[in-house]
């Protein structure tokens, strides 16, 4: 990531009020980027955002991706250069019990913000993001590439595959260098695995059910201990997406496509590979139960794995954080908040830690 090129960008960010949201919102405001944000009201208590007290450096809109005309509205005001799509609903076992808001937020969210991007003349470069769950499923032991075909068995899946394709079909129809003779905004999505990190509350995850437990000294309810995922810290598929829209802006046509972000497949752990990693790091003997849940644990994957390749060979792009070294830094996080440190001032201790490390450190 080029750090000059963000300083007095004109940034919007949807969702900056959620956990990947929050700690971009905090890295461009580092670099000085004009950020605005445009979300629902942060979504646990406590949050990532509130804690960092992120309000205080970005201008922040509280709407919804759903309503299109607060959106243009938004955009007419603003006059964004760069727009990175992040808000959704995330969870996949929510996706069973309201798949109407699942796919009216991940698939039409998605519409009203490209079509709002398709009618604002300042926007340069657009990433949507989905998720490594877009793909078609087939339960592979290796790596999902770019090509391979859209999916999903469940609600959430399948409307991240359908935020996808509306991607596609827009940047085909509206974004291609042949779609219209003036300037137009390159437009890329990209898709990254499990994040990691500290300040995540979200419900129905690995990591802040095991820090709960932990903190609340209660076993942990796992649902699927033998589940393989592409488990990350934060700051590796951030740092793509930044690096991504910098090549969008140079030379749009060339990387206007989708893109993987991830860890070497060797780095795929099971659930209960990274409870016991866990529980290690932080010192404290976790214990966890399988959660039978009947009924309420519907279909999951077993596994997920993603071939970054891509984003390696084109972009120079790798991940500098392995798997222990992730697992580290969320426990260092996580310790730090309980202690009531200073938790924006850490939080960016470990930005600079990250962007400070070399890539061949985790080879």
């Amino acid at each position: 990531m080029n750090a000059l090129f963000w300083k007095d960008k004109k940034v919007l960010i949807t969702g900056h009020t959620g956990f990947k949201g929050s700690w971009l919102s905090l890295w461009l405001q580092k670099k000085g980027a004009h950020l605005t944000g445009y979300s629902l009201s942060p979504p646990t208590t406590p949050n990532l955002f509130d804690i960092l007290n992120l309000d205080c450096g970005m201008h922040s809109v509280l709407g919804d991706v759903c309503d299109i005309d607060h959106l243009k509205a938004v955009f007419k005001e603003i006059q964004p250069e760069i727009v990175i799509h992040m808000a959704a609903q995330s969870l996949v076992r929510y996706s069973y019990e309201k798949p109407v808001e699942t796919f009216t937020t991940n698939v039409m969210g998605t519409v009203n913000i490209l079509e709002t991007v398709r009618i604002t003349d300042s926007v340069k470069a657009a990433l949507i993001i989905t998720s490594d769950k877009c793909y078609k499923n087939r339960e592979w032991i290796w790596g999902y590439r770019e090509r391979d075909p859209m999916g999903g068995h469940d609600p959430y899946s399948s409307s991240k595959g359908c935020a996808e394709l509306v991607t596609s079909a827009y940047r085909d129809s509206f974004f291609s260098q042949n779609a219209s003779e003036k300037e137009i905004a390159a437009v890329a999505s990209a898709r990254a695995g499990n994040v990691i990190g500290g300040g995540d509350w979200g419900v129905d995850r690995l990591i802040p059910d095991i820090i709960k437990a932990v903190i609340n000294k209660k076993p942990v309810k796992i649902r699927n201990p033998e589940a393989i995922r592409p488990w990350q810290h934060v700051l590796d598929p951030l740092n793509g997406y930044l690096c991504l829209i910098e090549k969008l802006w140079e030379n749009g046509a060339k990387f206007s496509s989708g893109w993987n972000f991830g860890h070497d497949v060797k780095d795929a752990k099971s659930v209960s590979w990274i409870t016991s990693q866990l529980s290690r790091i932080w010192e404290d003997n976790i214990n966890w139960v399988i959660d039978s849940g009947g009924n309420k644990n519907p279909h999951e994957a077993n596994y997920l794995k993603l071939d970054c390749s891509k984003a390696c060979n084109l972009l120079g792009w790798k991940y500098r954080l392995d798997i222990l070294q992730s697992l580290e830094m969320v426990v260092a996080w996580y310790k730090n908040y309980i202690n009531n440190c200073n938790m924006r001032k850490f939080t960016e201790k470990q930005i600079d830690k990250f962007e400070n490390m070399e890539i061949d450190e985790v080879e």
